[in-house]
């Protein structure tokens, strides 16, 4: 088990067009080439394992995907059942799209991925597609991997979610692109709009009011993609808040998309006190642009709204909480339970052994601001948490367990933080 021991630092100063691209965009990218005719062209493509894992699994449904180093291209021959099983790693994105994308497919198709993967609920994809006529079934009645689909004819619908999830939507959006007619998803408040905004500039029938979508039966194959993939916010997010935490710190971070539903996480540290600046610089599938951070002493918070817009973050979220003056809180929340790990419990427990007055509750939590203290912590496997708090280490120091599971959304995320504290880290 690899650990990291991060030094507290002094006021720093980065300036990177380096951040991990974009997660969510680049696992969309790979999977709607194949819903176009031609090839697609893809730049800066996360090559990060949960991606990848993408990638290939693009590759087992019979295209020819080609990598230069620089741009990926993929192009569809259509849906091919695979002779083998399709491995999401860690990635639940992956998993729950492949499943609207394979609803209708021909074949028979198997989703796995790690023991993490395996444990996370799959029966908010799985149950709404049941009932407009997919035959998927797993372990636990369909609610845990692997996974098993056998494509069929989908029928229609109007389908009210219950919890604003991308995750949810994406899938019912695929599964509607092959239904017998015009489908209508609704969510209780907006989830990341990746999937609507790349579907439509493909030429997708697919109508946005709201907090409704109307989507038209695909009735030819879309245009294919050519696009540069943006810096991910949510990893862009990580050394914003170690500009936030480090006095006299500040970073410039090139390139990142500014999506309304992407930078939540940036506009609560701004309201925490952080000096914050947005240069938008293209606007085609995604508003792109460059955000300065700069220290400023940070007060607490109450985070109750928007949070699907920010259910990545909040766990580096909670370390600006620890360093803020005053109690923050967060609300409305149940949804960071069933992440890569129980975010709630994890980013409790990680907090409270850092000497962090910390109070949880089924929906949230909340964080009385104090003294970090050095302490040793576990990642849970997830990504997330293992990065938070080796940022929370630049303000006190830290011993995080477990951080192979970086890799998974950020591989030079220990670059990043070498240009800050001079070290060398193994990862």
């Amino acid at each position: 088990m690899k650990t990291c021991i991060i030094e507290p630092v002094t006021a720093f100063a980065l300036q990177t067009d380096a951040i991990a691209p974009d997660k969510s965009i680049s696992h969309r990218s790979a999977m709607f080439a194949m819903l176009s005719e031609g090839t697609s062209y893809i730049e800066n493509f996360l090559r990060a394992e949960d991606t990848m894992n993408t990638l290939d699994i693009v590759k087992h449904l019979g295209a020819t995907v080609r990598d230069d180093g620089t741009t990926i291209t993929i192009t569809s021959h259509g849906i091919k059942e695979s002779d083998t099983v399709l491995d999401c790693g860690n990635s639940g994105t992956g998993m729950r799209l492949f499943c609207g994308l394979l609803a209708s497919a021909q074949g028979h198709f198997i989703l796995t991925g790690d023991e993490y993967l395996r444990r996370r609920p799959m029966k908010r994809v799985t149950q709404p597609l049941r009932e407009i006529g997919a035959r998927v079934d797993g372990r636990h009645y369909g609610n845990l991997a692997p996974l098993c689909i056998r494509g069929a004819s989908l029928k229609a619908f109007d389908y009210t979610s219950t919890i604003a999830s991308a995750q949810v939507k994406s899938a019912m959006i695929l599964a509607a692109l092959s239904a017998d007619g015009v489908c209508t998803y609704r969510e209780p408040e907006l989830s990341r709009d990746h999937t609507e905004r790349m579907l439509q500039g493909m030429g997708a029938n697919l109508h946005v009011n709201g907090l409704i979508t109307t989507i038209e039966p695909l009735k030819k194959l879309l245009s294919p993609l050519d696009i540069r993939i943006p810096a991910d916010p949510s990893s862009a997010f990580f050394f914003a808040v170690a500009a936030a935490i480090v006095p006299n710190s500040k970073v410039l971070i090139q390139g990142v998309t500014f999506n309304k539903t992407r930078i939540e996480a940036f506009r609560i540290v701004e309201k925490m006190g952080a000096i914050i600046t947005y240069t938008l610089k293209e606007d085609k599938y995604e508003p792109i642009g460059d955000i300065h951070v700069a220290y400023a002493p940070l007060h607490a918070v109450v985070v109750e709204e928007n949070i699907a817009w920010l259910i990545d973050e909040l766990p580096a979220l909670s370390i600006a909480f620890a360093c803020a003056k005053g109690t923050s809180v967060v609300k409305n929340a149940e949804e960071l339970r069933v992440k890569e790990s129980d975010r709630i419990h994890t980013v409790v427990g990680n907090l409270k052994a850092c000497g962090i007055e910390v109070d949880e509750y089924e929906d949230g939590y909340c964080v009385t601001g104090g003294v970090l203290q050095r302490a040793k912590v576990k990642s849970f496997g997830d990504h997330r948490i293992a990065m938070s708090f080796i940022i929370a280490g630049l303000r006190c120091g830290m011993e995080v367990e477990d951080i192979a599971c970086i890799n998974t959304s950020f591989p030079n995320f220990f670059e990043l933080l070498s240009a800050i504290t001079g070290e060398q880290y193994a990862n």
